[in-house]
């Protein structure tokens, strides 16, 4: 057999480690890697913009495009690497993804100038999708079903994690050295990701015939979302009205003609016939508007703390920390709750604890001290949403299709992020924190709603 078909082959786990009882654990461990390594990266790098313009001789206008740019390509990328995962194997890219996020993380801390930073970033964010697109989908395939919440809630637990350890390992960082060791940080985490995902996940390969690349789906899909992206990532500056206009016309458009061209081909991109099933609908919507709430308050928070509440910017930061550490500590209690009761239950009660949270900062006017603890609400109610969604979405796909939903739910999470820092920020110029209190506590209502007519399939027992 020659390279490249030994490099394109999904090898098999060793024996030992696929018949052991504890093989779904080793699973989920090699897929926290990649989501505590994601979301840490996320929340790091924004916080090295200032320095790298210093350094490299840049104006904010042209830095910002080191993380628009990584956003741009992932949130584009990352559904239609779901649907290819289902073809050549999860296992494949993902350990290949920790592989390209690793070189490309170290070509970005080597960097000599802003372009050749801008182009690593790009190959990062596709490594990055790699991983995002195939995480919960791995752990579907992997673990019994009737643990399912529980082990994809540990896993939400890492991204958590990797949040909110972000910005303090990131000012550690920049105090220390240079922003360079920002980039060369995951390096390490993504070799450890490439041995444990060689030796430690399962193939996938074979659940679905080989199905060839629909490259005019991808011509389409990929410019539509990210054109999109890129309107509501330019709504929170002062871009003129017709090109905000125009980017979401032309948008629209090549959205329309991807559906057009889905319903005919043989082998679309997505098949959009996964989207008749009720409940990954709900999820999908539900999650769309948990995560349009939780970035626009990360985002407009130290806004409000910094301003209204006077804190320095180490404060704010230490306070909002609170709501992704209040939902990562909640996280894997709410996957065995999910188990036992079902998804509509957890997902309910956990929008309706983040509304409570979110009308808590826009009617009572608090304090610093007061405004911590309903962050601490915020952080559980999303913590006990999140995961039980996420499996009530992987739950209800066919397994040969996991990666597709595995994809079209993390697309959900970057365009949530881009809508709700962009929304929530318009909101707070125009109005302040109480109103996007208000203007949040509706949207977790919304998604509280869509979330009750999800289907309820009967909980398994736990063994």
């Amino acid at each position: 057999m020659t390279w490249p078909a030994v490099l394109l082959r999904e090898s098999p786990r060793p024996r030992r480690i696929a018949t052991a009882a504890w093989a779904p654990g080793l699973v989920v461990a090699t897929v926290c890697i990649g989501a505590f390594m994601g979301q840490l990266d996320a929340s790091i790098v924004s916080l090295a913009l200032p320095a790298i313009g210093h350094d490299l001789h840049a104006d904010s206008a042209q830095t910002e495009w080191v993380a628009l740019g990584y956003l741009l390509t992932l949130v584009s990328l990352v559904a239609p690497v779901g649907r290819l995962a289902d073809t050549i194997g999860r296992k494949l890219l993902y350990t290949y993804g920790f592989g390209v996020f690793a070189l490309a993380s170290l070509a970005c801390g080597l960097a000599p100038n802003l372009a050749v930073l801008d182009i690593f970033r790009v190959v990062q964010a596709l490594g990055a999708a790699m991983l995002q697109a195939n995480s919960v989908a791995l752990i579907a395939t992997a673990v019994p079903r009737r643990v399912l919440g529980r082990a994809v809630g540990i896993q939400g637990a890492a991204q958590a994690v990797g949040l909110a350890l972000g910005p303090a390992a990131g000012g550690l960082l920049l105090q220390l050295g240079s922003w360079r060791l920002l980039f060369l940080l995951t390096v390490p985490a993504g070799v450890l990701g490439v041995v444990t995902g060689w030796f430690f996940l399962p193939r996938s390969r074979d659940l679905v015939p080989r199905r060839p690349v629909d490259w005019r789906g991808l011509g389409l899909f990929a410019p539509a979302v990210a054109l999109l992206m890129l309107a509501l990532s330019l709504a929170t500056r002062s871009e003129p009205p017709a090109l905000l206009a125009a980017l979401v016309v032309v948008a629209a458009m090549l959205g329309v003609l991807f559906v057009w061209h889905a319903r005919r081909a043989a082998a679309p991109l997505l098949d959009l016939n996964l989207l008749r099933r009720k409940a990954l609908r709900a999820g999908l919507g539900s999650g769309l508007l948990s995560y349009t709430a939780m970035f626009g308050l990360l985002f407009t928070a130290p806004l409000a703390l910094g301003g209204a509440y006077h804190l320095t910017s180490g404060r704010s930061g230490l306070v909002l920390t609170l709501l992704p550490v209040a939902l990562g500590l909640t996280a894997p209690f709410a996957g065995r709750l999910a188990d036992r009761f079902g998804a509509r239950a957890v997902t309910v009660c956990g929008m309706a604890v983040a509304t409570v949270g979110l009308v808590g900062i826009a009617a009572l006017h608090p304090g610093v001290t007061t405004f911590a603890v309903l962050l601490v609400v915020i952080g559980i109610g999303l913590g006990l949403f999140t995961p039980a969604n996420n499996a009530a979405v992987m739950a209800s796909a066919p397994a040969c299709d996991s990666g597709s939903a595995a994809g079209v739910l993390n697309m959900t999470r970057g365009l949530g992020t881009a809508l709700g820092i962009a929304a929530a920020t318009l909101v707070f110029s125009a109005a302040g924190m109480v109103a996007v209190g208000w203007f949040l506590a509706v949207l977790t209502v919304l998604g509280a709603l869509l979330a009750v007519p999800r289907d309820q399939p009967s909980p398994p027992p736990i063994t």
